[in-house]
């Protein structure tokens, strides 16, 4: 087939995709097949999520191509895991010297990518930005704000994003595009209900079980934040079932403070390994509520319309919230305990405020427009 010289230009032009945890592979998998069949697509994977139930099972699941460079950075104190991606990666860009690096979310990855990017003047597009949880406390929430502020392109998910970077008085082109992580749900969904042979595995029912799921620093790290959710989770296994995939950073947190066994002598608590993205979207769609602390869990629950307790006082979606498919109650353990037992329907309305599953569209054209103009 014929290719025009300015496709030919396109093609060999490199875009690099920097990721490194779970929610960053997911939205890659939204732009992957464009990115590989239009331009040269590398891939930097810093090892941030090292173990393979995190990391190589989600490449498999997703149908991603391997990443061209591993870092194999793994854990680390922040100053560490940051200093040492932004050395690993402007390595691989002083050798590749691509016209665009594009990074995802909210993960020290994401902010590395784009600092190491911005550092040798090669243009950064975020996908996922705007979100704000206005507590700098939060690690992902000074990612957020480091990456936003040095991107030229900015792919925001909701309207409140936009109007956040606005108010910011972000310099990048700001774009409302809708949420990817919408755009894979809708692809792989029905892929899950088939393949997937979790609920058979666990021996649990549609709407018969709550989902749980925790990770965040902040509740993993501070020994009154991790006891508190033991005990809200202990109260509520004597009467419901919960499904519990345990992150790598929470067994560790839960066995150092002497917490791990009141979970798993539970009956009614099923702890698990981490499971890959099929297993997990089905846990999700067919939960009865989800509990968790999770920003992307927290959207993947609205759009299943499944009610979601969040352990945090804080959300970077407050559209979750204000539709009603989301309370935040913190680790308070009544308000926990209150919210399983009351918080049921969201509204009426259409769950679209993360976009209607073309946000993979919208981003790719702009993309395209974007690299034509450089």
């Amino acid at each position: 087939m014929w290719i025009d010289e300015t496709e030919w230009l396109l093609m060999t032009k490199k875009v690099v995709s920097v990721v490194g945890v779970r929610p960053n592979f997911v939205k890659l998998a939204a732009l992957s097949d464009f990115l590989d069949n239009n331009y040269d697509h590398i891939i930097i994977h810093t090892g941030q999520h090292y173990d393979f139930e995190l990391s190589a099972m989600f490449f498999k699941c997703l149908k991603l191509p391997p990443p061209r460079y591993n870092l194999d950075v793994e854990s680390g104190t922040h100053g560490y895991q940051l200093g040492e991606m932004i050395k690993r990666i402007e390595e691989v860009l002083l050798k590749e010297k691509p016209k665009l690096v594009i990074v995802y979310g909210d993960a020290n990855s994401t902010a590395a990518g784009a600092l190491a990017a911005v550092k040798l003047h090669v243009r950064v597009a975020h996908v996922e930005a705007g979100y704000r949880d206005y507590d700098k406390s939060l690690p992902e929430e000074i990612n957020r704000l480091v990456t936003d502020h040095v991107s030229d392109l900015l792919f925001a998910p909701t309207k409140t994003t936009v109007d956040n970077l606005k108010r910011e008085n972000i310099q990048g082109k700001i774009h409302l595009t809708g949420d990817v992580m919408v755009d894979v749900l809708i692809n792989y969904k029905d892929v899950a209900d088939c393949k997937s042979k979790i609920l058979d595995t666990l021996e649990v029912h549609p709407q018969k079980y709550v989902l749980v799921t925790f990770h965040r620093e902040g509740n993993t790290e501070n020994r009154k934040r991790i006891s508190r959710i033991v005990q809200a989770l202990n109260r509520l296994s004597h009467e419901f079932t919960l499904v519990f995939p345990m992150h790598p950073r929470t067994k560790k947190a839960l066995e150092r403070f002497g917490l791990y066994d009141k979970l798993a002598n539970s009956d009614n608590i099923r702890i698990t390994s981490p499971l890959n993205y099929l297993d997990f979207v089905k846990l999700e769609k067919n939960a009865w509520k989800i509990i968790t602390d999770s920003g992307g869990v927290q959207k993947e629950a609205y759009v299943f319309g499944v009610p979601c307790i969040t352990l945090l006082n804080t959300t970077g979606c407050m559209e979750t919230v204000e539709e009603g498919w989301n309370q935040l109650v913190d680790v308070n353990v009544q308000r926990v305990i209150a919210s399983m037992k009351t918080f049921n329907l969201g509204s009426n309305s259409p769950r679209e405020s993360l976009g209607k599953g073309d946000a993979a569209i919208k981003i790719s054209k702009l993309i395209a427009s974007y690299l034509r103009s450089l």
